[in-house]
């Protein structure tokens, strides 16, 4: 069980780190990272086809509930085809076996989903493999120790996609950018307009969902693009 006194401790070891937060030259400035709304199939397709085509997108991550296997693989094979034609990285969450049956780009763990040492023997060196980190530092180094490829943090904003109990400063960001080479992605609530101190405070990836498919997909695209320099 976490000690209050060492979470205030850490609390305060980070304050200050956004505001004096300068983004080394050479680290690849902040992408977009798309998620899945939970139901992909109808005109979805037709709608991630459109999102990707409204300007420059790192990854997509998919990411179903509460259907079996055989039906997650159905779903996602004509996602992928357009992830793949766009060279879009095509992420599965939690599922490590669907990961590997799909010969996807790559996989995210929940802490609850695995360890990134098992999921690399599994799915061997080239697959991108990101963890969520909630709000830890500690959990972060633990999965760069692990050989993550990224770690997550959030929810930095109130977010209706997933329940959560977590909610990070944007310092966060900073600490981790500064000391390690390992992108990080902040997740969470994040729309056009709230971005930008996650992307001064380091982020390497904006993880977004509902701001992208509660509307205009293409128009959603664009102005993060415009946010992130395009």
């Amino acid at each position: 069980m976490n000690d209050p006194e060492t979470d205030l401790d850490a609390d305060n070891a980070l304050e200050g780190f956004a505001d004096q937060f300068v983004r080394d030259d050479r680290r690849p400035p902040c992408q977009l990272y798309l998620i899945s709304p939970l139901e992909v199939g109808g005109t979805f397709p037709d709608r991630l086809a459109r999102a990707l085509d409204a300007g420059p997108v790192a990854a997509f991550q998919f990411r179903v509930k509460d259907v079996d296997q055989h039906q997650a693989a159905r779903l996602a094979e004509p996602l992928q085809r357009i992830c793949a034609e766009r060279e879009v990285a095509f992420i599965v969450n939690d599922s490590v076996s669907l990961a590997k049956r799909l010969g996807a780009d790559g996989v995210h763990l929940g802490q609850d989903d695995g360890d990134a040492r098992e999921a690399r023997s599994i799915l061997g060196p080239t697959v991108q493999i990101g963890v969520t980190c909630h709000d830890s530092r500690h959990l972060a180094m633990e999965a760069g120790e692990a050989g993550a490829d990224y770690v997550a943090f959030g929810a930095f904003y109130p977010t209706t996609t997933k329940e959560t109990r977590h909610k990070p400063e944007p310092a966060i960001l900073s600490w981790w950018t500064a000391l390690f080479e390992l992108p990080c992605v902040a997740i969470g609530g994040i729309t056009p307009a709230n971005a930008k101190p996650l992307i001064d405070a380091g982020a390497d990836f904006l993880a977004v969902s509902n701001a992208v498919w509660g509307g205009d997909e293409a128009a959603a695209v664009k102005a993060f693009h415009a946010l992130l320099g395009g």
